[in-house]
C-alpha cells in the first residue's frame, strides 16, 4: 500500500495500552505548539487528546512519526500505519476502541480535533477526509448497531463507581469539579439519584451556575471549593484545567473537619478524578479516610458494560470493515486519477507544441489542413497513452501508488526513480 492509501500514520497511548501515569506523561499540553511543530515534518497533522488517550495522526508514514515524537521526549506508544491505521480511526469513532464502548463523546472529540487542526493550518486535505469519513462511519455504527443503546459515558461510569462503592447515592451530597461536556454528563448521571444536594463548582462561576440550572444543583464559588468537599460524600473531578486543581495538603485539612465516625475516624470520602491530566494530586490517596479513584479504575465499569455489548461490537466490526473496503477503493480511484491527470496535462502539452510546430513548417495552410493535424495529433496521443493508462489505473487500485508514479516518471521524464525511502505496501 503506497500514496495517499497508506499515507495515514497514527501513533499514540491510550487506556488500553497505559495506565493514567503513563497518558499524563504522554499528553502535549501546549496544543497548538505540537502541531506547529509537526506541520513542518508532515504533510498534515491531527493531535488527539481526551482522558483515555493521547493519539497523533499524520500524512507521513510510521518510521517518520517514530522518529518525530522521538525527538519530542515520548516514547512507549503504539504505531500503525495504513490499512491498520484507517481501522483503528474508524473502529475509534463508532466506539469499539472507547474505554465504555459505545460512547458517543468519541464523534465530538474527533470533530474538535479536526477543527483544531484546521484552525492551526496543520490539518491537510486527506487527514481531513480520513477524520471526516471516519466520523460519518461512526454516527452510521450506531444507526445501524445497538452499541451504544443504554451505554454508558466516562462521565457517568464515575457515577457507576461511586454507587458501587457506597450501595446508594440517595441523600447523599455529591460535589461536580468542572462544567464543562464531561461535567454535564456527570452531573446528568446524577440527576436521577435522589441526592440531597449536588453541588457544582468551576474556576469561572458564571460556568457553574449555567450547569447547576441545568441539572437543578447548586453552584459554589472556586474560592470555597475545600468548604464544600467537607460537606460531600462524593467528589467527581473533571476540568481541563493543566494542573491538580485539588491539592493534598487542603484536602487533608478540609476531611480534618468533616464529621467523626464512632471510631472517631473520618467519614470516609470517595474522590473519583476523571480528568486528564489529572485534577488531584496522588499523595491525596494517602489521606485517612480519603478513597481516591481514577480513570483506571473505570476499566472494570467498562468489563461489565462490554459484556452486554459484544455482539453490537463485532456487528459494529464487521460494518467497519465494510467502510474500510469502499474507503480504501475510493481512495485508489483517486489516486490513479491524480497519477492519470499528470500523465495527460504532459502528453497534452507536448501534443499542441509539436502540432504547432508542425503547422509552422507548413507554413501558409487552410482551415481544414490545420484541423486535420490537431484531429491526428490527439489521435495519436490518445492511442499512445492507451496502454500506459490502463496499466497506471490498475497499479493504482492494486495499491502500488508506487508503480503508478514510477511509470508516469518514465514516460514524462524518461526516467523509472527508485522506489522511496519507507514506502508501506499493504
Amino acid at each position: 500500500m503506497t500514496g495517499r492509501e497508506a499515507g495515514l500514520a497514527i501513533a499514540g497511548v491510550s487506556h488500553q495500552t497505559a495506565d493514567v501515569t503513563a497518558l499524563e506523561a504522554f499528553r502535549f499540553p501546549d496544543e497548538p505548539a505540537f502541531l506547529a511543530a509537526a506541520k513542518k515534518q508532515f504533510g498534515g497533522v491531527l493531535l488527539l487528546q481526551t482522558c483515555n488517550r493521547v493519539e497523533v495522526m499524520v500524512e507521513g508514514n510510521a518510521a517518520d512519526l517514530r522518529d518525530f515524537l522521538c525527538s519530542q521526549g515520548r516514547n512507549g506508544f503504539f504505531l500503525l500505519d495504513g490499512r491498520d491505521a484507517l481501522r483503528h480511526l474508524f473502529s475509534l469513532a463508532a466506539g469499539i476502541e472507547s474505554m465504555i464502548v459505545g460512547e458517543d463523546q468519541i464523534i465530538g472529540q474527533l470533530k474538535k480535533s479536526l477543527a483544531d487542526a484546521e484552525a492551526a493550518g496543520s490539518a491537510g486535505c486527506f487527514v481531513a477526509q480520513c477524520v471526516t469519513k471516519a466520523v460519518h462511519v461512526g454516527i452510521e455504527a450506531r444507526k445501524r448497531t445497538r452499541i451504544n443503546r443504554g451505554s454508558v459515558s466516562v462521565g457517568s461510569a464515575a457515577v457507576i463507581l461511586a454507587e458501587s462503592e457506597l450501595g446508594s447515592l440517595a441523600g447523599r451530597h455529591i460535589l461536580v469539579v468542572g462544567s464543562g461536556e464531561m461535567g454535564l454528563l456527570v452531573a446528568q448521571a446524577l440527576a436521577a439519584k435522589q441526592l440531597t444536594a449536588m453541588y457544582v463548582a468551576n474556576r469561572t462561576f458564571g460556568r457553574a451556575v449555567q450547569l447547576a440550572e441545568k441539572i437543578g444543583g447548586n453552584a459554589v464559588k472556586f474560592s470555597e471549593l475545600y468548604h464544600y468537599i467537607a460537606l460531600s460524600d462524593v467528589v467527581i473531578s473533571c476540568t481541563a484545567a493543566p494542573h491538580a486543581v485539588i491539592r493534598a495538603a487542603e484536602l487533608d485539612q478540609a476531611v480534618q473537619a468533616r464529621p467523626k465516625l464512632a471510631d472517631g475516624s473520618p467519614k470516609p470520602l470517595i474522590i473519583i478524578d476523571i480528568a486528564q491530566p489529572r485534577d488531584v494530586e496522588e499523595a491525596a490517596g494517602e489521606i485517612a479516610g480519603v478513597r481516591l479513584f481514577t480513570i483506571d479504575n473505570l476499566r472494570e465499569v467498562n468489563e461489565k458494560n462490554m459484556a452486554t455489548r459484544k455482539a453490537e461490537a463485532e456487528r459494529a466490526s464487521a460494518f467497519v470493515e465494510e467502510e474500510l473496503s469502499v474507503f480504501l477503493s475510493q481512495l485508489r480511484r483517486q489516486s490513479s486519477d491524480d497519477c492519470i491527470a499528470v500523465l495527460h496535462a504532459w502528453a497534452e502539452e507536448v501534443r499542441i507544441r509539436e502540432r504547432d510546430r508542425a503547422l509552422t513548417r507548413l507554413g501558409t495552410c487552410d482551415e481544414r489542413t490545420a484541423e486535420i493535424l490537431d484531429d491526428l495529433s490527439r489521435v495519436l496521443t490518445k492511442k499512445i497513452l492507451a496502454d500506459a493508462t490502463a496499466s497506471i489505473r490498475e497499479n493504482a487500485h492494486a495499491g502500488d501508488r508506487a508503480a503508478a508514479e514510477a511509470l508516469v516518471a518514465a514516460l514524462t521524464r524518461g526516467t523509472v526513480p527508485q522506489k522511496k525511502k519507507g514506502e508501506v505496501r499493504e
